[in-house]
Formats: C-alpha cells, structure tokens, sequence
C-alpha cells in the first residue's frame, strides 16, 4: 500500500485562522475592554463622558488594562479548542464588567474579588434589587449562554498544529505579552497613571480601569509586613501603652450597660447640600445631638461595606490597612480570634449579646461573632414575625425588644449588646413607591433621585423613631447604660463630597447617649477608635489594643503603629498578647433564649406543638428528619408532616435559614 507523509505536512502548516491569532487576540481584547470599561464609566446609563475621559487621559492605563485582557487569551495558543478558549475569557471578562455596572447603578463601590467571598451573601440580596422577570430573563440568558459555551466545545474549529508548535507558539505568546505587560505598568506607574495604593476604590476603578484594579484586589490581600517588625519593635509599644495607661487615675465603671446600634446607611439628611424636605425626618437623633456627646464618623466604606465598620468598631482596626475592598470577616477572621470591644468586657465580667435583624449567615457574622467574643447571637431567624420595607429588608422596629431581652436575660451582670441594623438597606427604588409619605421631598440635588431619596427619608425616619421609642425606655430602667449609636456609611444615593455638609463620602455621624449624666465631648472620630472612646468614658482600660486607641491618638507615630500592631495580632508572631496567650472563641450561642418544646396536641388529622420562643425559621424534626413545619405563633407549630411517635420528649427544633442551612438544634 502506498503511504504519503502530505498529513503531517499539513499538520505543520497553520490554518488561516491560526496564521491570523496573533491578530485576532489583541483586537478582541480591546473590544473586551471598550465593553468592560464602558460598564465600569457606567456609559451606558450615563453617557460616554467618564468613559472618553478615561481613554483620552489615562491611556497608558488603559493599555494596561486591554493587556491584562490579553494575557488571559493567550493561553489558547496551548490548545486545540482556541475558539472555545477565547469564547468562554471573553464571555467571563463581559459578566464581571456587567456585574461591576450593575453593583455601580446599586451602590457607590465596585466590583472586587472579595465580593466573591460573599458570593452567597450577594445571591441573597438580588430580589431586593431586580424584580423575578428580570431574575428569570437574566438566567434564561446565562444559561443560553452555557449552552452555546458547551456546543462550542464539542462543536467548535480545533487547531491542527502539533503538541510541540502549539507549546512554542504559547510560551513565544506569553514571553511577548507578559513582557508588553510589565513593560506598560511600569511605564505608568513612572508616569502616574497607575498606582497600587487606592485610597478610593470607586475613583480607582475610573481612573485605572476594571481589570487592572480587579487584579489588585486579588493580588493584594492582607496587611503586608511592616519594614520594621520584630519583637523588640511591638514589646516598645506596648511598654509605651502600659506606661500612658497606668498614669491614668479613672476608675473603672463596670456595672454599666453598654449598647451599640450600628444603623444601616444612616445620616441625618440635612446634611445633604441642596435637599430640602417637608419636616425634619430625624427629630430625636437632632435632639441627641444637641445634648450629649456626638460628631463626625469616618468610616472605611461608602454606599456598601457594612462589614468593614462593624470590624473597625469592634476591634480597633483599620480595615484600610488590608488588600482594596478586602473584607477581614470574610478571611482572617473566620479562623482565628482577635482583641475586640467584647472580649474587654467580659473581662470585666459582662454578658455579651450581639443581634442583626437580617440573616445570621449574612457576612458569615454566625461564624466570625464567636471569634470577636460574643456569648450568644439573635439574627433574624431567632426573631418572631418582622414587618418589612417596601423592598423588603427587615425594619428596626423590632431590635427595640430585642436589645431590652438582652439586658433581661443576664442576673447581676452588666451587658454589652451590639446591634446591627437593617432598614436603611438600598436599592432606593427610583419611582414613586410610597404613595403617602410621612415626609416629601420640596427639593432635590439630583431630581432623578428625587422618589428614591424620598423613599431613603422615610426608612431614615421610622429608623428615628426606634432609636426614640428605645430612648425611652432605657429612660425608665433603674440601671446605668450608655447607647452609642452611628451610621455604617452613606446611602448608595449617586452623592458627590460636593454634596455633603462634610464634603466627604466617608464621613457619617455618631451619638454617645447615656442615662446618668456624662459629660459631653463633642469631636471627630474614626470608626476605629469609636469603642475606645466610650470605654475611655467609662474608665475602662483592659486590652492592649483599647488601651492603644486610647493613649496613642495624638503622637505622630500613631497609624504607622496601628498598622504594625494589627500585622501583629492577624498576620504576626504575635508578640503583642505574648504573655497573655491569644484569645480563646467563644461558645456562642444562637439566639438569647431556649427554643423549647413543652408538649404536643393532635385536632384530627393535624399535629400542634407547644412551646417557647418558635420563630418562622423554626423545623421540627424526629430523628434528625425534618417535618414540613408551618409556624403560627411564638408558642405553636403546626405540622404538616405526621410525626412517628405521639411523644413530643422524642422531637427536636431546628432553625434553618432560607437557604436551608441548620443553625442551631434544641437539644
């Protein structure tokens, strides 16, 4: 037979679309980029000026970016299935430019890496912000999408090139983008187009571009090691803390409560430039601020990021010592403990509660609030029935009971109760979706936002009228409490500094109430130094990092060694606690008070359970299967499921949440 070499001759040769790749690739990532960017400049709802601005001003910038893009494609030269390869980085790059537009036009802070992290926690979220159409119209896309990904795969053109070219051509590929890479970034950096510092990562994101500035939320993660860390550096501090602390002569008062209310994007609105409104939406928090301690707040986030003030209000951290919009609940946390404002008072022999009228595994809060030093945790499936907002996040209304069950629960003991709040929550719709409400707005900076900041006004205003109603009961209890309350950060409202009485997007306000007559101190704070300033108040020195915010405030060394002590503490050797060990997690529990079955009666064909303290998250189970549970009152359950036995001593109560996930069992 006769038998001719001519296929592995052609094998050699390259296709025309092969010949043409090293065209094709840098031309579809800049049309990937064009498309990325214009979601990031938010043109296609504002208009091209961002995005021209960008182009004609920071070019090098943006060639960094389509070079990123480009790096990615290139590993298709290795493979047969390039189309495939192309196809499927192209479409990726695309869904996180429209994920990032889409998180722009909700909130005032980008897409990053970290959001990843919280990927469940956003999914969560979604309703709030597209209606079920859209939800199904935008999965019916993906999945078609999925579809054509798959045919391509099986279907597509495949290279004939040999396993040896294609390795060469990709290794050539990456040594000349790689190499064009570098060479563009440090080009930029040179020039000041590109910086890896971002004290803004909204203004980041515009002026560096999408991939750029996604990389470095990937890249640059955590606290970088401090040039001068070592053990002699940190055992200097703390001599210098403990001396500064022992001079003081204040005497502790650990007999009183302390509550922290963490409000959900609050402000007063008045300090919007350019609003008017009917009345004054926030009459008791105007009232506070005029009779006891308050000022301004600087805070880590702006429009999104509750996290990251509960972080630094918590332990006296600054989050913007870790990786652009990194969220330390969300990675060092999970696993290790760390000094905080509830470890300090139970040193001092407080109870310490910690309830959100939201989901317990919203930032994962159910696994990092043992880490922090709390003994139990009421998230809103330990909640009797909650009314909702318009679009539907818990409102606080409920949190006044809540907080005074905390300090019922706990005999001869002073309590610490923080509180996370949730009704100021966006999406602020954009159409008028209250159709009598108690506050109008007369005037608006930016008219489009007219029925969403009226919308806003209202939340803000029910929210006032919660912290009153608790106020005044506090007023009426026969013990010594302070309540601090503060915004976690400006509303996702499109607000310029421009727009702010402050001039600043991250400046909130708070209020230091109390019911037994300290004295007013009026100053600016740092979300990181807010628990030291109350603790301050009330004598209490205990915890090197709360003793640090205490002393240190005013010496010009005082953020390069915050910074050194917080690598120390997270990332460390931890010479700070040496001799004290690190703190040891808590057994926490879910919810202040016992879920209970106390008995069971059956009407025909349907089973009731009695008990104590059910919520609408409550699940009957026997022998650890779960029974279709309907809830109908904090003392009865009724099933729908016929249970086993007629021996309620034999059944249990889980809470799962909406995703189905156990949180706690009774016992």
């Amino acid at each position: 037979m006769q038998q001719t070499s001519q296929p592995a001759a052609v094998d050699a040769k390259w296709h025309p679309q092969e010949r043409y790749a090293f065209l094709y690739l840098p031309l579809l990532a800049l049309l990937v980029t064009i498309v990325v960017e214009l979601f990031n400049h938010k043109s296609f709802t504002e208009g091209l000026t961002g995005f021209w601005n960008f182009l004609s001003q920071d070019p090098l910038a943006m060639l960094v970016n389509v070079l990123i893009v480009l790096v990615t494609l290139v590993p298709a030269f290795f493979l047969r299935r390039r189309v495939f390869w192309c196809a499927l980085v192209a479409f990726l790059w695309l869904v996180c430019g429209g994920v990032n537009g889409f998180i722009l036009l909700n909130r005032m802070t980008p897409f990053t890496v970290a959001d990843l992290t919280v990927f469940e926690t956003g999914l969560d979220t979604v309703p709030n912000y597209l209606s079920t159409g859209y939800i199904i119209l935008l999965v019916s896309a993906l999945a078609a999408v999925a579809i054509g990904l798959i045919l391509l795969f099986w279907k597509g053109p495949r290279s004939t090139q040999p396993a040896r070219t294609r390795f060469l051509t990709g290794v050539a590929a990456l040594a000349v983008s790689g190499t064009l890479t570098g060479g563009a970034c440090a080009a930029a950096f040179a020039m000041g187009d590109l910086s890896n510092q971002f004290a803004n990562l909204a203004f980041a994101y515009e002026d560096y571009g999408f991939s750029y500035c996604f990389l470095q939320t990937w890249l640059n993660r955590g606290i970088r090691r401090p040039d001068n860390y070592s053990r002699t550096t940190v055992e200097k501090i703390r001599q210098q803390v403990e001396e500064k602390t022992a001079a003081s002569t204040a005497v502790p008062q650990t007999d009183v409560n302390v509550i922290f209310i963490q409000l959900e994007s609050y402000i007063d609105p008045s300090m919007v430039q350019g609003l008017e409104l009917s009345e004054d939406p926030v009459p008791n928090w105007t009232a506070l601020k005029e009779q006891y301690t308050s000022g301004y707040l600087t805070v880590p986030v702006v429009g999104a990021g509750t996290a990251n003030t509960e972080f630094e209000v918590l332990t006296g951290m600054s989050s913007r010592f870790f990786g652009p919009g990194e969220y330390p609940f969300q990675t060092c946390l999970t696993d290790q403990t760390v000094e905080s404002v509830a470890f300090d008072l139970k040193a001092n022999g407080y109870a310490t509660h910690a309830i959100h009228n939201h989901r317990a595994a919203f930032y994962s809060r159910n696994e990092v609030y043992p880490n922090l030093g709390f003994d139990d945790f009421t998230a809103l499936e330990y909640m009797p029935t909650v009314a909702k907002t318009p679009t539907n996040w818990a409102k606080d209304g409920v949190l006044k009971d809540q907080i005074l069950q905390a300090l019922d629960v706990t005999e001869d003991q002073a309590d610490l109760v923080f509180t996370v709040s949730v009704q100021g929550h966006g999406k602020y719709p954009m159409g008028q979706k209250l159709q009598n409400p108690a506050i109008t707005v007369e005037a608006c900076p930016d008219e489009e936002y007219r029925y969403a900041m009226e919308y806003y006004v209202n939340q803000v205003h029910e929210m006032d009228a919660f912290v009153g109603e608790l106020i005044e009961e506090l007023s009426q209890r026969d013990e010594r409490t302070v309540l601090v309350l503060y915004g976690d950060h400006l509303p996702a409202l499109n607000l310029e500094a421009e727009d702010m009485e402050s001039s600043s997007l991250y400046r909130t306000e708070y209020i230091i109430w109390d019911n037994f007559g300290l004295e007013q101190q009026d100053e600016p704070l740092a979300a990181y130094q807010l628990s030291a300033a109350v603790l301050e108040r009330l004598g209490i020195t205990t915890g090197l990092m709360n003793q640090f915010q205490q002393t240190f405030r005013e010496e010009p060394t005082y953020r390069a060694n915050l910074r050194l002590l917080q690598y120390d503490a997270l990332y460390g050797s931890g010479y700070l606690y040496e001799d004290q060990g690190r703190y040891e997690p808590t057994e926490m529990k879910m919810g202040m008070v016992p879920i209970q079955i106390t008995g069971m009666k059956r009407q025909g064909e349907t089973w009731y359970i009695l008990g104590e303290n059910f919520t609408p998250y409550c699940v009957v189970t026997e022998d650890g299967r779960q029974l279709e549970t309907e809830y109908l009152a904090p003392w009865l359950l009724r099933l729908r499921d016929m249970p086993d036995t007629t021996d309620w001593r034999e059944l249990s109560i889980s809470v799962v949440d909406k995703h189905n996930e156990i949180l706690s069992n009774t016992e």
